[in-house]
């Protein structure tokens, strides 16, 4: 190498090293200030800023801290953006490992597949081999929903008629009798819970099977197991929402039980058990109205007929006081 292709790549190398300097102290970059600084072109800073930003690019697959060079228009300068914690820590994907196997909401294949491709491509390569240590036991012995279904594409494309506010047309297999009905949906979210995913949505006001259904009040979603939806059509048709209407499945989500539907009630009743906390997980909306020595008196405001399921399964712990619906 000559002496002067020596000496410009050291004045390459300590351009650069400057210009990432002042992006890690919070400063800015002007193209026309520091190609009049090093004397060069603004081309060459340009080049410059892009080699910094494949470096942070290759940087982030290492460490997981994922930076960018990040350009104002109201400064006309670049700065430095930290925009997220890309990989997840040790004890994150291990966290997340145990709550997907517990789950228990996916096929043997499904399960394996995605415990795979998490650990791979979220933990470090040195610590892959202890997670799946960790989880192995667990894994081996785990037992797949009994309906044996693959129901993951279903689910994205009812998350984009959500999105879009498209009707769905379904074929659904009924719990009792196993028989097949069809019904013209709103869609309106997704939800999880004990082993299942499922899709509440308002039945269209034309549908003549409303007259089935005990809730007849358009207020009140109605719920279905997604692995039981046998086939799924999404319509080109609309629906609006108002705004203030809007369905907020957050709230909706504190107030079912075992996603079993139906009008909104308020349950008062007496705890006596030692763990008021895990009525209070359980029971979101639970406010504690007193305490004394036989217990807890507890109000709840909950949706459908699954609070019944729960307080009949808590025996002589818990004892209803009122029930009335709203």
């Amino acid at each position: 190498m000559s002496k002067n292709n020596e000496l410009e790549k050291n004045a390459k190398m300590e351009r650069i090293l400057g210009m990432y300097t002042t992006l890690l102290e919070g400063g800015f970059l002007y193209k026309a200030q520091e190609a009049a600084e090093y004397g060069v072109s603004s081309k060459t800073i340009q080049r410059d800023i892009e080699k910094i930003r494949d470096f942070l690019s290759q940087n982030a697959e290492k460490t997981g801290v994922v930076k960018t060079v990040e350009y104002d228009r109201t400064k006309g300068a670049y700065y430095l953006l930290e925009a997220s914690q890309m990989k997840f820590t040790n004890s994150e994907i291990l966290a997340i490992c145990k709550i997907l196997l517990d789950s228990r909401a996916f096929t043997k294949k499904e399960m394996d597949s995605m415990l795979q491709r998490l650990i791979d491509c979220c933990a470090k390569p040195e610590n892959h081999r202890l997670v799946r240590e960790l989880i192995q036991n667990e894994q081996f012995y785990y037992v797949p929903p009994q309906h044996n279904t693959i129901f993951i594409d279903t689910m994205w494309k009812i998350g984009e008629a959500i999105k879009k506010c498209c009707y769905v047309e379904i074929e659904y297999q009924k719990m009792k009798g196993r028989e097949l009905v069809r019904r013209k949906l709103k869609p309106v979210s997704i939800l999880f819970s004990e082993f299942y995913f499922y899709m509440t949505a308002f039945i269209d006001e034309a549908d003549e099977v409303r007259e089935h259904f005990d809730v007849l009040n358009d207020a009140f979603p109605t719920i279905y197991r997604i692995d039981r939806i046998k086939s799924l059509k999404v319509l080109k048709e609309q629906f609006h929402i108002p705004y203030k209407d809007r369905f907020e499945e957050g709230e909706f989500r504190k107030r079912v039980q075992f996603m079993y539907g139906g009008k909104l009630q308020r349950v008062k009743f007496r705890y006596k058990g030692a763990s008021i906390e895990a009525v209070k997980d359980r029971l979101p909306t639970a406010e504690i109205l007193s305490q004394d020595e036989n217990g807890y008196v507890v109000l709840a405001e909950v949706f459908g007929k699954g609070i019944e399921m729960w307080l009949r399964s808590q025996g002589e712990m818990v004892e209803v006081m009122e029930g009335r619906w709203l």
